[in-house]
């Protein structure tokens, strides 16, 4: 089973559905990162929901963002139904296994696709077939929105993270934190190239690829 957050989500006694500390750290500082990305109304793909902790806080902050969460843990999908069920706008969730094509979307159909600490747990062909999926899916326009922890090359990398990657290589050999030079050749294989990198809270960055190698994010 792949988690979708860095640890496995515990139980949330006041709700009685599976809650991941991580996703509720750093939910608002993503969701500001997105309002600034992306128009009051979007259609977005939300790759690997996990909890479905972020699909209910971005859908409650932003009515006009149609927001398809998607699972490749067939069990995790009720749970993100039942957190999400208070907004319309959050559509059922699927399960996607980004590796398999075709995606169950049209093509061209979304705005922005956006995961979350997925591709350091995750097989390493996860990376392309993200790449690969999103190239199809996405408007023109569109962005891929990828946050997570990264090594970037010819800079040092974070103690914390340097721990979190053994750690993550001890529990499964085909995971670990992905080098951003890897996963940016992968991304222009498809036809994507990053357009900028934002620093976020805990040594994570904000990921973000577009069609056009000369077209920055607002």
């Amino acid at each position: 089973m792949i988690w979708k957050w860095n640890e496995p989500p515990a139980m949330n006694p006041s709700t009685d559905l599976p809650f991941s500390p991580a996703a509720d750290r750093n939910k608002q500082p993503i969701l500001e990162r997105l309002q600034a990305l992306l128009p009051p109304r979007a259609q977005v793909l939300e790759v690997a929901s996990g909890t479905g902790q972020h699909a209910a806080h971005f859908a409650a902050a932003q009515p006009g963002w149609q927001w398809q969460p998607t699972d490749y843990a067939a069990e995790a999908l009720p749970t993100i139904a039942a957190r999400c069920a208070p907004w319309p706008q959050v559509r059922p969730p699927v399960r996607l296994d980004v590796t398999q094509h075709p995606w169950p979307f049209e093509t061209g159909q979304f705005d922005a696709i956006y995961a979350a600490n997925m591709l350091h747990i995750a097989p390493r062909e996860a990376c392309k077939g993200l790449m690969n999926g999103a190239a199809i899916h996405l408007r023109p326009d569109g962005w891929l929105l990828l946050y997570g922890p990264y090594i970037v090359e010819g800079e040092p990398t974070a103690p914390s993270n340097l721990a979190f990657d053994a750690d993550l290589r001890a529990r499964n050999p085909l995971w670990g934190l992905r080098e951003l030079g890897t996963v940016c050749a992968e991304a222009q294989a498809a036809g994507l190239h990053l357009q900028a990198r934002h620093a976020m809270p805990a040594n994570n960055f904000l990921l973000v690829f577009g069609r056009s190698a000369g077209r920055q994010p607002s």
